[in-house]
């Protein structure tokens, strides 16, 4: 019998990170609503009383950056001034530049289609060059590690219980964590569970834990995960009072294996927030995760990762490969072959059939972009698994 533990953490949508996350893809969806076809980088930080915006943007379209600022620092709980960073007060910098023509030339006009591909999905060149990892595996319903869909639910929580006045000290920054101990590969208990939350300075520590183990982690973790032996961790240094981009500065991009798969799959390295879908850091990161997905659904393996990646300016991936870890009666380059038959990976063809010029990106910029199938995203959908068993048959 082999065991061991394995751990990934959340944070919540007041993590000083996150609240620049969400920023970014704020301000992607308001041009995208007005102009699908906008090129958008952007990225943000933010410190005590002040949050600049940054990067390329080419738009037909006007949008009132520091009226999107404020709506979403507000929205999600900093407006009052005694939490140090207030969305109504707050400074916003603002440094936009279009988007380099270096670049735009090979997104707009591909190297195929510039030697003379007439396919419309070859129009389109990747943003960048890079590699994209996409990770599904059987442990849950929505087909992600436990470890990191345990610790979303509890950083939901903690907001949900903060906004709705249940547990009325608490202040929007927040993290959890999850250790999940395995035997023989397979998830076994809950090891240890920690949870840091901001909170206002009057409540005790006392009540702070017993509150969050009543009514957060025994509501959201299932009771057969949890035994005697589970450790539980709240707010361990003694007080967390000051938070948010007053504790922490705060930076887009900077939470990517809380975005993804909690460490427990490869990551390419490159961010989500703020990119419109002709980066393929973003949209080549769906469209793997779409692909992995579909392999476990279809029965073809327990877990899989799949790597894409990309040179710029050029529409067809360069290399796509599979690993399903031993857990597939096929091997890993039948599997491979089967994806490159079943799904088209060209950057035109992933906008497309995930509609991905939408406004749909401030949603996911907190408790993961992948495993969402709460808010129905396109590349959660397992609408190709019969098509993998076809390609295999």
């Amino acid at each position: 019998m082999e065991k061991f533990l394995f751990t990934s953490e959340s944070v919540t949508e007041g993590h000083p990170d996150k609240v620049c996350d969400q920023i970014s893809d704020a301000v992607l969806d308001a041009i995208l609503e007005k102009d699908p076809q906008a090129h958008v980088a952007c990225e943000v930080t933010a410190t005590t009383g002040v949050v600049h915006v940054m990067g390329e943007i080419s738009t037909e379209c006007y949008v009132d950056i520091p009226a999107v600022v404020r709506d979403v620092v507000c929205s999600i709980g900093y407006n009052k001034p005694a939490f140090g960073f207030n969305g109504e007060t707050c400074g916003v910098l603002t440094s936009i530049d279009m988007q380099s023509p270096d670049i735009a030339m090979g997104v707009n006009e591909s190297f195929e289609a510039q030697n003379g591909a007439q396919d419309e999905s070859d129009r389109i060149g990747a943003g960048d060059q890079g590699m994209m990892i996409g990770y599904a595996c059987d442990e849950t319903p929505e087909l992600m590690p436990l470890a990191i869909s345990l610790a979303h639910k509890l950083a939901r929580k903690l907001a949900d219980v903060r906004k709705s006045g249940e547990l009325y000290y608490l202040r929007p920054d927040g993290k959890t964590q999850v250790t999940v101990e395995y035997v023989d590969g397979l998830p076994s208990r809950i090891d240890t569970v920690v949870i840091s939350t901001q909170h206002d300075p009057e409540v005790s520590l006392e009540q702070i834990r017993r509150d969050v183990i009543d009514y957060i982690v025994r509501p959201v973790i299932p009771a057969k995960w949890l035994d005697e032996n589970t450790k539980y961790f709240v707010n361990p240094t003694g007080r967390f009072v000051i938070g948010g981009p007053v504790g922490d500065s705060g930076l887009t991009g900077r939470k990517i294996i809380v975005d993804t798969y909690g460490g427990y799959g490869r990551h390419g390295g490159g961010a989500f927030s703020g990119k419109d879908p002709t980066k393929v850091d973003r949209s080549a990161a769906y469209a793997a995760r779409y692909v992995a997905k579909n392999i476990v659904a279809a029965g073809l393996a327990k877990k899989c990762e799949v790597q894409l990646a990309y040179a710029i300016g050029v529409a067809h991936p360069v290399s796509v490969m599979v690993d399903a870890f031993g857990t597939s009666r096929y091997t890993n380059e039948q599997l491979a072959d089967a994806v490159q038959k079943v799904f088209d990976l060209r950057p035109a063809a992933i906008i497309r059939d995930l509609d991905l010029r939408r406004p749909i990106y401030r949603r996911l910029a907190a408790y993961g972009q992948m495993g969402r199938e709460d808010l129905g995203v396109s590349w959660e959908r397992t609408d190709r698994a019969d098509a993998l068993l076809e390609a295999l048959a």
